[in-house]
Formats: C-alpha cells, sequence, structure tokens
C-alpha cells in the first residue's frame, strides 16, 4: 500500500483569487438582495392602491346583503334599487389609545336607516383577518358577516368564507358576546367551530364581539 503523499500547498496567488471570488460573491448576493427589495416594494407601491380601491368597491357592494340578507338584496338588485351608502369614520379609546372604525351607514329614501356595515380585523391564526360585519339599525343584532381578507390554512381555517360557516352569525344577538364551541352550538350566543381550525373560527368570532363592544352604544345613539 502506498503512503498518502502530503498535498501541497495551495500557492499564495490562487488563495488570493478564491478570496477575491467570495468577495464578489458576498457583494453579488447583496446587490441582488437590495435589488429584489425594491422591485417587491415598488411592486406594493403601485398594487397598494388598486388592492385598496378593489377592497372599497367590494366593501360597498357587499353592503345590502349585509344588511337586508341575500334574497332582499336580490330583488332589490333585479328591480333596478339601490340603497343611500354614507361612510363614516367612529372613533373608540380604549387603554388611552385611539382607534377609528370605518362604518356605513345603510339607508332606504323612503324608510330611512337600514343598517350598518363595519370594517373589522384582528389576528388570525395564520396572518391578519379583515371582515365585514352587518348590523341592524339599533346594532341589537348581526345581519350579516363577509370575511374580506385572509391568509388562514387551505382546507381548514380558511373555510371561515364559506357562507354555511358564515351563516351562523346572521339573526345573533349582540347582547352577549358570542362564544365559539366545538361541539353543536346549542346556545343562542354559541358557533360551532369548524373541524380543525378552532384558532380561526374564535379569532372571527373575538372581531365580532369587540367591534360589538366598541361600537354598540356610539351607533345606537346615532
Amino acid at each position: 500500500m502506498k503512503p498518502i503523499q502530503p498535498m501541497e500547498p495551495m500557492p499564495p496567488s490562487m488563495m488570493a483569487r478564491l478570496k477575491d471570488n467570495k468577495i464578489i460573491q458576498a457583494w453579488l448576493v447583496l446587490v441582488l438582495a437590495i435589488c429584489f427589495g425594491s422591485s417587491l416594494a415598488g411592486i406594493q407601491l403601485t398594487l397598494g392602491p388598486r388592492i385598496e380601491e378593489n377592497k372599497i368597491n367590494e366593501t360597498r357592494e357587499k353592503v345590502p346583503e349585509l344588511v337586508l340578507g341575500a334574497a332582499r338584496a336580490q330583488e332589490l338588485a333585479e328591480a333596478e334599487k339601490t340603497l343611500e351608502i354614507q361612510p363614516t369614520s367612529v372613533a373608540v379609546t380604549k387603554n388611552g389609545r385611539q382607534t377609528a372604525y370605518s362604518v356605513l351607514e345603510a339607508r332606504d329614501p323612503e324608510k330611512g336607516r337600514l343598517g350598518w356595515v363595519v370594517k373589522a380585523g384582528g389576528q388570525g391564526y395564520a396572518d391578519k383577518i379583515e371582515l365585514l360585519l352587518g348590523l341592524d339599525p339599533s346594532a341589537e343584532e348581526i345581519s350579516g358577516i363577509f370575511v374580506l381578507e385572509q391568509k388562514e390554512t387551505p382546507g381548514l381555517g380558511n373555510k371561515i368564507v364559506e357562507e354555511d360557516w358564515r351563516g351562523q352569525f346572521i339573526g345573533r344577538q349582540t347582547d352577549r358576546p358570542l362564544e365559539v364551541v366545538k361541539d353543536r352550538a346549542d346556545e343562542e350566543n354559541e358557533i360551532s367551530a369548524i373541524t380543525g381550525a378552532t384558532i380561526s373560527s374564535r379569532a372571527v368570532a373575538t372581531i365580532v364581539n369587540t367591534a360589538v363592544a366598541d361600537l354598540k352604544g356610539k351607533l345606537a345613539a346615532q
């Protein structure tokens, strides 16, 4: 068996070239990261206003359904009638900090106020959840709920957008906070959780409860 020959030391010139290559690679990674970040920021600046505008349009389109229900909203559309939608902002002070809710008042030219639609949000399982909450004129009853934006787990938490699950909220009174239960909802203030997505289900209920607690008195007084 031949003895293993020791490796010859790398020439200083080759070591210098390798070192230079590593420095060049490091700078290349840095430049690419800066370019990529700048591109993302540019895209966000370009698309941000458009995304927000789409949300506003979607919100206004959902007002009749959230206030009147799907059937009556359809009848209104077929009769080519529209509701008067008056946007307003309601300030709420909590723990020394002031926040503002975007609220839409839905009115009929003859019957007057029909209800409210409140934009509210909060933390879900994966990311922030934004929803629209429909309330009757005195804010005593939930008339509708629509998930405006969510990034919950596909096939589980994202089922909060489904009409069958959201339908549980319609007609619930606001005199008691809503509670999410894993089994069948038996009490008037109970909502059945989505199987495998209790956290997402509770997040929606918490957003609704918080908005009602913050706004009920203020809306009823207007």
